[in-house]
């Protein structure tokens, strides 16, 4: 079995109650969202560079990761991190409101609303296994969109 299958399969063990898959499929995104708006604003080296910033030289590691496990995966995983960080700029350059306070409200209403998930399957979250179901978690739910629309991954 190939490895992204493996891992894949893992986090599904703690994630087969309906109301739980739900509350994942709203607040991983803004968990992973939020996480590219903190990194987005934080004081870079090079402030001069267009989208050269913490969140984009954060996306290549990430991005290597998920293209080791699968590269398939990894094309959807990098268009959801450009998304997120295009998403990360309209909000810092046009909302009016900070985008690390937005980011944390985002991410701390996102971070309770998957604890309960949790409490209803009665499982721990994944990540308290090994850190990196924090981004298995993303691409699980990015395997369900490519099993639907038919793309192998």
């Amino acid at each position: 079995m190939r490895r992204i299958d493996q891992l894949l399969a893992e986090y599904e063990d703690s994630h087969q109650d309906r109301t739980n898959k739900l509350i994942h499929w709203i607040c991983v995104p803004l968990t992973f969202l939020s996480i590219v708006g903190l990194l987005w604003s934080a004081p870079f080296l090079i402030e001069t560079v267009p989208w050269v910033n913490w969140a984009t030289v954060a996306m290549v590691p990430v991005a290597l990761y998920y293209l080791r496990l699968s590269p398939p995966l990894a094309v959807g995983m990098l268009i959801q991190m450009v998304l997120f960080c295009w998403c990360a700029h309209l909000v810092d350059t046009r909302l009016g409101l900070p985008l690390w306070l937005v980011s944390i409200v985002i991410f701390v209403a996102a971070a309770v609303s998957l604890n309960i998930g949790h409490k209803v399957e009665a499982k721990k979250p994944s990540f308290f296994k090994d850190l990196q179901f924090l981004l298995i978690g993303p691409a699980w739910l990015m395997q369900f969109i490519y099993k639907r629309l038919g793309i192998p991954y």
